[in-house]
């Protein structure tokens, strides 16, 4: 970090200034400054002290303490300089107090009041006060107030410019102000003033220069009767840029981000009807030192040449001067400074150092550093021996390299047995090296600091051969394949494999390539080929001394790839011309193609018929057939080859076939019911796709039998499968023929077959007679009546319909038995419980007239309590049961007796006998042969059955042993009884 320029307000002379500089280097540097060229004295100046590199100034002086100060930064390496840093102090002294003379002048008349700008230090600026603050001179084109000078011009005087003027001073730095004494201005009785020609008063210098991105500021102002007009014009005719700007009625030009184009001549023209006067000057371009080339630290060997060059542009151009250790240099026996350049030839190690060049104009000053180090060493080969061992294949080139470190540099010496050789370079070759080769080398290297050596041993291998290498192949896409490599080399030789596929090395973890093989051999196997594995393969054989290689091409073949740009050029009612373009074939030429199609109406693509019915390979449009009218088709094409069918192509623009009459007629007709005077036709309806067209509807036809002509009614709701035509004129059940036909936008289609339907019947007028009920459990009730015995309607069968009470509607059920039945069980019941019903016949029209509703009450329920508490007794296969006997509670059916189930397997098939016994007691002979037996008891009542006992289990093994026992706990557990020999259980 350098010093920067300080300006300081005299006003803060009590503070602290502080320039900076910090340096780096081993071991850590100190720091001097001189001011002014002579070195700082800190020990003797209690003003000035050091914090690291910076110099602290207190109790600042601006007598003492201005001018130009510089850092040095030194180690036991050298020393270097900083830049030139100035430090000023800025101030603005007072007016010098005395009353100022009255300036009279006539009306018509110009005038310059003087501002006497006191002694200061920064950059000022004027106004001037009109009479008093703050009522300030305002600038037009009459009054100018110049920022050079500080004076005020008035080009024609007025009456109204009578009146007291005081000049206001501000430094800008800081912000101090100061006031002149007032001056008058008054104006002569004498008369006017005549008119006369401009007189320039205000004017810029003959040759101004700027430095480049400054805003450059040029002042014209003239005097004159009339007010005089200022214009500017550059000498060579070019027009002013955008960025330049006119100020103040154009007495001011300014020019900010000054260039080197807008150097050269510029003229202020002052014109009013008198005349006109010019001012003429030129803008110089002017720019500090800057680096263009700059110097390295450098490190040489003792006795060797140093060259240093450094350059730097500037305007004016810049000199050069050389600085060792922050002293100047000089050219001398050894040195030659010249422009920019340091030459230093038989380097000592005295010569080691720091140095700057410092490159300068009158603008500016700038220095560049670099480090000069100068070594001196013996040979050195730490970290560059000779290989231990070198291998090298018999007949090549061996270069052997000898490159110490040595300042200066070393003579190189080669010894080979009693064979010794002189390297000017230190490189020895040994061109078509045979086993005679072989051998230790040793390199002696010196110089006048001392001597070194270094030793290695080559040896010389067998060539190596690829014995086996891959070949060009066809192989069909999933296959796997090995690419063969094998070789045969020096045994002393490390031998390593690599493949490239296509240009690109094939890495570890591509789960389709695998290198096998071992030392002699780096096989390839390929996994699961596909296309893109299709390409130039080779096999990269490493040795320590070579690289050989072997190059196949593989070709692989698969299903060709989609066919492209599928379009429908052509569609009629029931075709379709396509056209495609070929997909790539995969390495086996395209047999044929084929066509599939979408609809709405399909679930999936279907194969369709074309034109021609085989599309060979080399046919790329076909007509589809058998389409159906009027439907919206998507088309897509796939190919085949030997080796299968590709994927297919992308789909085609959906495309609508043209309309046509319909050529399907509805399905299933029929009908017949419905109510009374009405004829309802019934009919499938066409599916959408077959409809072929808009405006799809249906024509019902019929007539009564023994009619000749048929009566036709028409529909328009395509969806539409039934008709009731109705007429007080229509017998009960009589037969008509009737047929359903089609239509269309585009016309008729064809009829379905003529069918027979019977009109509307009535319901049946005769009643049952007869009808009792009887409570067959509680769940069930048997129904029974009397068939109608004559009818003048039609009679399908009978309907029983039963509920609870009269005011639940919501409990009512039916059932229906055909006219042959005059009996029915009703099941499904609530035990205990009263129910009402009624018989009537029904057909198709409804049921008939019925007697009053009886009623029957269900019996109560059979008993909750299963059979407990089950001992048997197994003698061969003679089993006894015994259990304990099961009462009915008051809301139970009373016990009539027991059913004892008895179930086993025969031939995988489950078989069940049973048997009834009033009694808790019952014998059961077992069947032969079998494994298992279970068995379960029940109670017998009016209710029906009762829950089942928990099933006995009996196992074979249990005939085994005569008069093996079973008890069964009264638990609701499952009872197993296991078999035990020996006696009862």
């Amino acid at each position: 970090m350098e010093p920067g320029d300080l300006f300081i307000p005299v006003d803060t002379i009590e503070e602290e200034a502080t320039l900076t500089c910090d340096a780096k280097g081993v071991p850590p540097p100190q720091y001097r400054w001189s001011l002014n060229g002579t070195l700082i004295n800190l020990g003797l100046d209690r003003r000035r002290r050091l914090s690291g590199g910076n110099l602290i100034i207190s109790s600042l002086d601006r007598y003492q303490d201005v001018g130009m100060y510089q850092c040095m930064a030194f180690n036991a390496a050298g020393a270097i300089l900083s830049r030139r840093a100035s430090l000023q102090f800025a101030y603005l002294d007072h007016f010098k107090v005395h009353t100022r003379s009255a300036v009279s002048v006539r009306e018509g008349q110009g005038v310059v009041l003087l501002c006497g700008t006191p002694t200061s230090s920064g950059d000022l600026t004027y106004a001037w006060v009109f009479n008093e603050y703050p009522y300030f001179v305002q600038q037009d084109n009459r009054r100018f107030v110049s920022q050079q000078t500080g004076n005020l011009y008035v080009a024609k005087v007025e009456p109204s410019d009578v009146g007291n003027y005081t000049c206001v001073v501000t430094n800008s730095v800081t912000k101090g102000k100061v006031h002149s004494s007032p001056t008058a201005l008054i104006l002569k009785t004498d008369g006017v003033m005549g008119e006369y020609e401009p007189k320039i008063e205000v004017n810029f210098p003959d040759n101004v220069s700027a430095a480049r991105g400054s805003t450059v500021t040029l002042e014209c102002f003239a005097l004159g009767n009339p007010v005089p007009e200022i214009t500017w014009k550059r000498a060579n005719g070019v027009p002013f840029p955008s960025k330049v700007k006119m100020k103040y009625s154009n007495a001011v030009l300014e020019i900010p981000s000054f260039q080197q184009d807008d150097t050269g001549g510029y003229e202020c023209v002052a014109e009013n009807r008198m005349g006109k006067n010019t001012a003429t000057g030129r803008l110089a371009f002017y720019a500090k030192p800057q680096w263009i080339q700059a110097v390295k630290d450098a490190a040489l060997a003792i006795e060797e040449r140093l060259h240093w060059e450094c350059r730097a542009n500037g305007k004016p151009k810049p000199s050069y001067t050389w600085l060792k250790n922050g002293q100047q240099l000089l050219s001398g026996d050894r040195i030659t400074v010249v422009d920019g350049v340091l030459s230093v030839s038989a380097l000592a190690l005295s010569d080691a150092g720091m140095y700057q060049c410092v490159a300068e104009n009158k603008h500016g000053v700038i220095y560049f550093a670099a480090e000069l180090m100068v070594l001196a060493s013996p040979p050195d080969f730490t970290g560059n021996v000779l290989r231990a061992l070198l291998k090298a294949k018999a007949g090549t080139t061996v270069t052997l390299e000898c490159k110490p470190q040595a300042y200066p540099v070393a003579s190189i010496l080669w010894k080979k047995g009693n064979l010794v050789t002189l390297s000017p370079d230190g490189t020895l070759r040994l061109a078509n090296v045979s086993k005679s080769d072989a051998g230790g080398y040793t390199c002696f290297a010196r110089n006048r600091f001392g001597m070194s050596s270094t030793t290695g041993r080559l040896l010389v291998t067998d060539p190596t051969r690829i014995t086996q290498g891959p070949v060009d192949m066809e192989i069909i896409v999933g296959e796997s394949i090995v690419l063969p490599c094998q070789v045969a080399s020096d045994p002393v030789l490390d031998v390593s494999f690599s493949w490239a596929f296509n240009g690109q090395l094939i890495a570890k973890g591509d789960g389709h390539f695998e290198l096998v093989g071992g030392r002699t051999a780096g096989d390839l196997m390929i996994r699961n080929i596909q296309l893109y594995h299709a390409g130039k393969y080779i096999c990269v054989v490493d040795t320590d001394v070579e690289s050989l290689s072997a190059v196949a091409i593989l070709i692989v073949k698969g299903p060709p790839s989609p066919p492209d740009s599928v379009t429908v050029e052509e569609v009629t009612d029931s075709t379709a011309q396509l056209a495609w373009s070929r997909g790539r074939d995969n390495g086996s030429p395209i047999a044929n193609y084929f066509i599939q199609t979408r609809t709405p109406f399909t679930v999936g693509w279907q194969r369709v018929n074309t034109v021609p019915e085989i599309i060979d390979g080399n046919t790329l449009t076909a007509t589809v057939v058998d389409l159906n009218a009027w439907v919206e088709y998507e088309f897509r094409v796939l190919a085949r080859n030997s080796v299968g069918v590709g994927e297919p192509s992308p789909v085609s623009v959906r495309t609508r076939t043209e309309d046509a009459v319909p050529d399907a007629a509805p399905g299933d007709v029929g009908g017949g019911g419905g109510s009374r005077s009405e004829l309802v036709i019934t009919w499938e309806p066409v599916p959408e796709e077959l409809q072929n067209g808009e405006s799809f509807g249906y024509i019902i036809a019929f007539r009564a039998f023994g009619e000749v002509s048929w009566t036709h009614v028409a529909t328009s709701a395509p969806g539409a499968s039934r008709y009731v035509y109705r007429n007080d004129s229509i017998a009960p059940f009589s037969p008509f023929h009737v047929k359903v036909g089609t239509y269309n936008s585009k016309g008729q289609g064809p009829f379905s077959p003529v069918v027979t339907i019977y009109s509307a019947e009535i319901e049946p007028s005769g009643m049952p007679a007869g009808v009792w009920a009887r409570s067959v459990s509680a769940s069930e009730i048997e129904v029974n009546w009397q068939a109608l015995s004559y009818s003048p309607e039609r009679v399908l069968g009978y309907e029983v319909v039963y509920w609870e009470d009269d005011t639940k509607p919501e409990t009512m059920g039916k059932v229906r038995v055909p006219w042959n039945q005059t009996v029915v069980t009703v099941s499904g019941l609530a035990a205990n419980t009263q129910f009402f019903l009624t018989v009537s016949a029904f057909n198709t029209a409804g049921t008939g007239p019925f007697l009053p509703a009886i009623n029957v009450t269900t019996k109560k329920p059979p008993p909750a309590q299963p059979p407990m508490n089950i001992e048997w007794t197994l003698i061969g296969s003679q089993l006894s049961l015994y259990w304990e006997p099961v009462a009915a509670t008051e809301s139970e059916s009373e016990v009539t007796g027991y059913k004892v189930s008895l179930s086993y397997r025969r031939q995988r098939h489950k078989e069940v006998n049973a048997l009834t016994t009033a009694n808790s007691t019952a014998e059961l002979t077992l069947p032969e042969e079998e494994e298992d037996y279970v068995i379960r008891i029940q109670t017998l009542s009016e209710g029906g059955l009762g829950p089942a006992s928990e099933p006995i289990r009996v196992h074979r093994l249990s005939k085994i042993t005569p008069g093996c026992h079973g008890y069964g706990a009264l638990t609701t557990r499952t009872v197993q009884s296991a078999a035990v020999g020996g006696g009862p259980v």
